[in-house]
């Protein structure tokens, strides 16, 4: 029977150190040769599973500390720091970021800190506390199990498999919490799509709600009303400094116990397998908007029962990210100041409600992966008059893994046919782009007389290469 072997080096000099031992002592004292145990310290060898047990038995050593990196996201998380366009002109790569991290945990986790810290210093108050919020969602992945288990135990007692989620949600405020709902015209609040009038005990809606929306705002009622000390306690540990980021992470929490409700995971994850992650009818049976299943297929992370690792963002017109989840996509391309406007989630904007696909191969990201299919929809406004298409909703999953995808049924998802992008103009080094709005940070324009290019201008490198 083969071995299972970690690479832990790194944890265990530190824990030698500690324990005040040169080499050839704890070799000893494990059974070992100081020469073997050097390798091991160099990660030039793994730490098996019977070494293992050794230094658990000999040290009193908890395994838990090989996994330490979890808390910056692991790779993953360090090579979404390591793509800002500070670091452009160092190309590291997906393989020297493991290395780091392997290597030199610590300071990998030293360097997360004061990276995280160094962001939100450059920004106002509000932003802060949403980059503060953020780091802590990823550090998770955006799974948080116990959430997604309370959910499943509540859906089987209301029965929610059932076709008329809203009647079910509507029975569970009124005999459990002696809540009824109103459904409030327009004009009554203008400025506000849910109130809860505890005086006259109701859940007041906006009219202007869809039926997706006001099933969804029900059932953050009752995560309000039922979970706040589960949500409570993961606030707690996530120990935010800054009030603002610990509301934009309950609200979070909320949301997303609010969505596990409605689309309980297991019922979720195996109703996106066999239907290929169809999402007009992962909407239409779990009675949810495309941004709601969106949301949800960034989470489906559950130990044993993974789902397709996709991103989600939120874009409005100018480009900007309103929202932006990567979850265990190992996406990069979501830490851009702007979007390439090449991708097709600015064409969206103009085919409202249409579902519009697009392959893509992102330049100029070094960690993480390039080649995606994307699936982009516009979504209006909360509340909206109209319905109109306020923003576009876009969901990413790596192209190796879309081959059974609805979406991607009838489409070639080989890399000479997807669309190349960049990370926005300053960060992009790409010549033949007729959308470029400014040269690439670093560079300077260029200009001949006796040429004009197809491109607005052209750029020089620093170092003189053009």
């Amino acid at each position: 029977m083969t071995e299972t072997a970690v690479f832990a080096g790194p944890s265990l000099r530190r824990l030698r150190k500690r324990e005040g031992m040169t080499q050839a002592a704890m070799a000893a004292v494990l059974g070992i040769s100081p020469s073997y145990l050097n390798l091991i310290e160099r990660n030039q060898r793994p730490l098996s599973a019977r070494v293992l047990v050794q230094v658990i038995e000999r040290f009193d050593f908890d395994p838990r500390m090989l996994r330490r990196d979890e808390a910056i996201g692991g790779v993953d998380g360090l090579a979404r720091r390591l793509a800002d366009e500070r670091f452009a002109d160092l190309g590291i790569d997906r393989d020297e970021v493991n290395e780091f991290l392997a290597a030199a945990p610590q300071a990998a986790a030293a360097f997360a800190r004061l990276y995280d810290r160094a962001g939100a210093a450059t920004g106002t108050d509000g932003e802060d506390a949403l980059i503060a919020s953020r780091r802590e969602i990823e550090r998770w992945r955006n799974h948080f199990a116990d959430l997604d288990h309370a959910a499943e135990a509540l859906a089987d007692e209301m029965r929610l498999s059932r076709g008329d989620f809203g009647a079910a949600l509507t029975d569970r405020l009124r005999e459990k919490h002696q809540l009824s709902i109103r459904i409030l015209p327009f004009d009554v609040m203008p400025g506000a799509i849910r109130r809860l009038d505890l005086h006259a005990r109701q859940l007041q809606l906006s009219e202007m709600l869809g039926h997706a929306s006001r099933n969804f705002q029900i059932a953050l009622q009752i995560a309000q009303l039922e979970q706040r000390e589960a949500i409570e306690r993961l606030v707690a540990g996530a120990q935010l400094a800054d009030s603002g980021a610990r509301q934009f992470f309950e609200r979070h929490l909320t949301g997303y116990f609010a969505a596990a409700l409605l689309m309980p995971y297991g019922r979720f994850l195996r109703a996106c397998e066999q239907t290929g992650y169809d999402l007009v009818v992962l909407q239409r049976r779990f009675g949810a908007s495309f941004e709601q299943v969106a949301h949800r297929l960034t989470t489906l992370q559950r130990v044993g029962q993974r789902g397709l690792p996709f991103f989600m963002a939120r874009i409005d017109r100018a480009g900007q990210f309103s929202k932006r989840f990567s979850g265990a996509s190992g996406a990069t391309l979501l830490e851009s100041e702007a979007s390439c406007p090449l991708w097709i989630v600015h064409r969206a904007f103009e085919r409202r409600g249409e579902l519009c696909v697009q392959p893509i191969i992102v330049d100029g990201v070094d960690a993480g992966p390039k080649h995606w299919l994307t699936l982009a929809q516009t979504v209006a406004a909360a509340g909206a008059v109209g319905g109109e298409a306020g923003y576009v909703v876009v969901l990413g999953v790596e192209a190796r893994l879309a081959g059974d995808l609805a979406a991607a049924r009838g489409r070639s998802l080989a890399e000479a046919d997807a669309q190349p992008i960049g990370l926005g103009c300053a960060r992009c080094f790409r010549r033949d782009c007729r959308q470029r709005s400014l040269p690439p940070r670093g560079t300077h324009p260029s200009t001949d007389r006796l040429l004009r290019g197809i491109t607005p201008f052209d750029f020089q490198r620093d170092d003189g290469a053009r």
